[in-house]
């Protein structure tokens, strides 16, 4: 593609690399898919204003991954260039009256960790969530009573003609897995400011654990999956309308419904994106069925 050798160009001049067809089965907790025309390892929020900027002027398709937690990758692959918010775009800044910012490819798990060093309780929800900050705030992630919305105060991101700007709280609408940034097509989150009050390090220390071993305990983390794998119908819960249903275990190709959780679809060795969605879109036939509910997915399909 002719873009390609200008991008490459572009990416080397903003410090940026990049490789041509990168699987994105490496990159995403699922362990599916296929590759993409350009992976760029993000360096800078001035980078991604000038590689978005130039992706929107010469009308190249562009898609932000992060953990690749929350993502299913088709196995034609991405027919475009993939931002990779990684350990080059992490950094977790603190600064003023228990505030810190965390640049979009930081994990959850080191922005809690960092949170509890500094002696700062609210994030303990997030511990163990498998994703970056960028995309736990796109969707608006949460757990065990816990949502960004309850700790975020503000965002920067950059607009599809390559400007960075500033969002508040209060402007990012954020409701149930979703945020104003599911709709702002084209705009890229850089960075999360987020607000703690100051706690005890053992008590903070404590619920983590306790958190995470709940997490273990009852999520099938020992198994490729794109975490929680439906989202929650207004009135009841996806797991528990799946296992009523009967499917607990049910299987297409290799991805299978968690026997340890039903709310979760994991890869048992080879699935492919085909056989996760075959699955998934007969779930939501027989329980739709059976029940009356929709449930919907909550991982986004790389498209």
């Amino acid at each position: 593609m002719p873009y390609i050798a200008k991008l490459i160009q572009l990416c080397n001049q903003v410090g940026c690399i990049c490789s041509v067809d990168e699987s994105l089965k490496k990159h995403t907790t699922f362990k599916v898919g296929g590759s993409c025309k350009l992976f760029i390892e993000v360096s800078s929020a001035d980078a991604v204003c000038e590689i978005v900027s130039f992706c929107n002027k010469n009308h190249v398709k562009y898609a932000i991954l992060g953990n690749g937690s929350n993502v299913i990758v088709p196995d034609d692959g991405f027919d475009g260039v993939i931002l990779h918010f990684g350990k080059n775009f992490s950094k977790i800044e603190m600064l003023s009256n228990g505030e810190l910012r965390a640049y979009s490819g930081a994990s959850l798990q080191n922005v809690c960790n960092r949170a509890l060093e500094e002696n700062l309780t609210g994030l303990e929800f997030a511990y163990g969530i498998p994703g970056s900050i960028g995309g736990a705030l796109l969707m608006n992630a949460g757990a065990y009573g816990g949502e960004m919305v309850d700790v975020v105060t503000s965002a920067e991101y950059v607009t599809p003609d390559g400007v960075l700007k500033s969002i508040s709280v209060e402007d990012m609408q954020l409701s149930y897995r979703h945020s104003i940034f599911c709709d702002l097509q084209g705009c890229v989150i850089t960075s999360v400011t987020i607000k703690c009050s100051h706690g005890d390090y053992a008590t903070i220390k404590s619920k983590m654990c306790e958190l995470i071993k709940a997490r273990s305990e009852k999520q099938p983390l020992e198994y490729p999956s794109a975490g929680s794998t439906f989202k929650r119908p207004v009135g009841n819960y996806a797991s528990k309308l799946i296992d009523e249903c009967g499917l607990r275990g049910f299987s297409y190709g290799d991805a299978q419904i968690s026997e340890k959780h039903c709310g979760f679809v994991i890869n048992k060795g080879n699935a492919t994106c085909n056989d996760i969605l075959k699955l998934t879109d007969e779930v939501i036939s027989i329980v739709r069925e059976k029940t009356g509910y929709t449930l919907e997915l909550e991982p986004k399909i790389l498209k």
